[in-house]
């Protein structure tokens, strides 16, 4: 098989770590790794922890699209986590997911080399999208409120959430004049 991110090397058959089977270019360091391979390796492995690493060189994210060495299919980009701006580009037609050179690394320094399998489900992936989201609207509250006011009404919203008479505190927050008789 060509190497779908460099098109000039070839993948040759290897292992990650010594421990599970992958293709890796022998051009571009890539690794193509089938996440049938992964999966059964854990099931004989459930106890293997991946040493963590740090990730002192900085791992180059391929922006374009990439296409399955197998199929020749555009494949998936799923993120790993909210705050990381690498992703994994991935098979669903065969399962396969490309890890760029590094990656793997960068994986095992956020300890989610056990994880491999999980990042590339939907529930992973929906995970992140609500994560992004509540970033995205506390950063808005956070410049509206500015950060004083944004911490007050944050506390305050959650001790109302949990108090057994909510309904009446909102109504009494919310009403004009809560004491007048008038509506």
């Amino acid at each position: 098989m060509r190497c779908t991110s460099c098109k000039q090397g070839d993948l040759q058959g290897s292992f990650i770590e010594q421990q599970f089977r992958a293709h890796t270019c022998d051009h571009c360091g890539g690794n193509w790794i089938l996440i049938e391979d992964y999966v059964t390796w854990k099931e004989r492995h459930p106890q293997y922890t991946f040493t963590s690493v740090t990730v002192d060189d900085v791992v180059e994210e391929n922006q374009r699209a990439m296409f399955c060495p197998m199929t020749g299919g555009i494949m998936r980009k799923l993120r790993i986590t909210k705050d990381s701006t690498h992703r994994l580009d991935y098979s669903a037609s065969v399962g396969g997911v490309w890890l760029d050179k590094g990656e793997w690394e960068l994986l095992k320094s956020a300890g989610l080399a056990g994880s491999l399998n999980a990042i590339l489900t939907e529930q992973w992936q929906s995970k992140i999208r609500e994560q992004k989201a509540e970033d995205t609207f506390a950063q808005l509250y956070l410049a509206k409120f500015g950060e004083d006011d944004y911490e007050k009404i944050k506390n305050l919203r959650e001790w109302l959430i949990h108090h057994p008479r909510k309904s009446d505190l909102r109504s009494y927050l919310l009403a004009d004049d809560p004491y007048s008789a008038k509506k």
